[in-house]
């Protein structure tokens, strides 16, 4: 079975199961590795820089050799074997149905008219004190990670998948939880993660990047505005501390026409950043509910123009 059939059951297995929680799941694994070697190899050396950089390579390379590794034993097996195994992986690389899910959640909580749960429930979606967060507080930031993890949880895998198929997805999945656990720039992780926030970058970059074009789609797709989508992320995508980030939080704000971006609390601490979009209409519930229709239709653009190309390289 070719990556161009294997890609779309993965997701479709995505849409229908989302995150596996009584399987053994890979990117669980990968971070239960992260933190059993993070102390290690902390007092490996005196350059905390290296010894972060020396987790970064072993965890990638790691997960990269596990998954070859796992693909050719049941290619050794049987070819269905090998096929089962490599949407397995592929399937577990998507987070479009636990994305909606997580966000939906929060739009429940808002629409019963429980902050407290609301603010909790967002809490497992951005890294910033959800709990000094009014409504629109709460909503902008199910908003803002809707759209970033458009990328995270299914551009980019779908990007590495139609380009190196479940190795090169799986070792995005490395780089992108390795960054979410010592990617900070804080006193713990300034030097010790330094080089998995700059992999995970790089990773991005191209992908974010294809994110305008999708977005865009998906807006245009679900009757939003494309326009002010493609408009907004020109103009606003630098107005975020993330070099990707900016460009589908960006295009989102537009496309729902919202403003998003400014202050927001970490840790007790204040950042000021730049806004993002124009407030055409004040931000409300519903726009949670758009968002996920704008990812969604994102989703979909993605894997069709994805495996339309892999079809065309295999052909």
């Amino acid at each position: 079975m070719s990556l161009t059939m294997q890609i779309p059951l993965a997701v479709l297995l995505d849409l229908l199961l989302g995150d596996p929680r009584r399987l053994p799941h890979p990117v669980r694994l990968i971070g239960r590795m992260i933190e059993i070697l993070e102390n290690p190899l902390r007092k490996l050396t005196t350059s905390q820089r290296f010894n972060g950089s020396l987790l970064a390579v072993v965890i990638i390379a790691a997960t990269g050799s596990v998954t070859y590794a796992a693909l050719r034993f049941a290619a050794w097996i049987d070819p269905l074997a090998a096929d089962a195994v490599s949407v397995f992986f592929l399937y577990t690389a998507l987070s479009i149905r636990d994305l909606a899910k997580h966000s939906m959640d929060v739009y429940r909580s808002l629409k019963s008219g429980d902050l407290t749960v609301a603010q909790s429930k967002v809490a497992w979606m951005v890294g910033r004190d959800t709990g000094v967060l009014d409504e629109k507080g709460v909503i902008r930031a199910a908003v803002e990670s809707v759209a970033e993890n458009t990328v995270d949880g299914v551009v980019a895998p779908l990007f590495f998948a139609a380009l190196f198929g479940p190795v090169g997805a799986m070792m995005f999945k490395a780089a992108s939880t390795l960054d979410s656990m010592i990617g900070y720039k804080n006193d713990q992780y300034l030097h010790f993660g330094q080089t998995a926030a700059r992999i995970d970058d790089a990773a991005n970059f191209l992908p974010a990047r294809l994110a305008a074009p999708l977005i865009t789609i998906g807006a245009l797709l679900t009757g939003n505005r494309p326009m002010q989508a493609w408009r907004i992320c020109l103009r606003d995508h630098r107005h975020h501390l993330s070099p990707n980030s900016g460009i589908p939080e960006a295009a989102m704000a537009g496309a729902l026409g919202v403003q998003l971006g400014g202050p927001l609390l970490r840790k007790g601490f204040l950042t000021e950043l730049p806004t993002i979009g124009d407030a055409l209409a004040p931000l409300e519930k519903t726009h949670i509910l758009k968002a996920n229709a704008v990812m969604l239709a994102s989703s979909f653009a993605a894997v069709a123009i994805f495996t339309a190309a892999r079809w065309m390289v295999e052909k």
